[in-house]
């Protein structure tokens, strides 16, 4: 079973948690959203409405942008911009073919003890790629910095 929290990394928002625990190798959850093509992943990116699309192929992408009740979305990134000491990726995306249709999932790379965050690569790409980048890494920035501010004054 999954449940969101907010998430351990600065500026992520919500993450995605396991409530029992995932042995290495077995499907966390599946990636779901709408299914369209890359092109229509493009023209939603220069809308300001990105950073949920895996490209599976040109004709075929997983876009769960506008579907905020697909809890995979929720898992971050721990090589991300608002990295924290000791946080590693623990699973990684897999594209498998189920009924005939390829589709993503996300797979354990190691066991995955209770109320642990579901961790997962995004990839060079999305960071390079990703326009909001600069003002994400303002936020967590700023996040990171208060956090600090507090640890000092304690």
């Amino acid at each position: 079973m999954l449940y969101l929290k907010k998430s351990l990394i600065p500026g992520a928002g919500k993450g995605l948690f396991v409530k029992n625990e995932i042995k290495k190798g077995e499907i966390v959850c599946e990636y779901e959203g709408e299914i369209v093509p890359w092109s229509v992943c493009e023209k939603r990116a220069e809308e300001g409405h990105e950073g949920y699309a895996f490209f599976i192929t040109k004709n075929r992408c997983v876009d769960a942008y506008f579907t905020k009740e697909a809890i995979a979305r929720y898992a971050n990134d721990a090589k991300g911009i608002g990295r924290v000491e000791g946080l590693k990726n623990n699973a990684q995306y897999e594209i498998k073919t189920r009924q005939g249709e390829k589709r993503v999932f996300i797979v354990a790379i190691k066991n995955i003890k209770p109320n642990d965050e579901v961790l997962v690569d995004y990839g060079k790409d999305y960071w390079k790629n990703l326009s909001k980048a600069k003002d994400l890494k303002a936020k967590v920035n700023s996040e990171i910095n208060k956090i600090q501010k507090k640890a000092k004054k304690k």
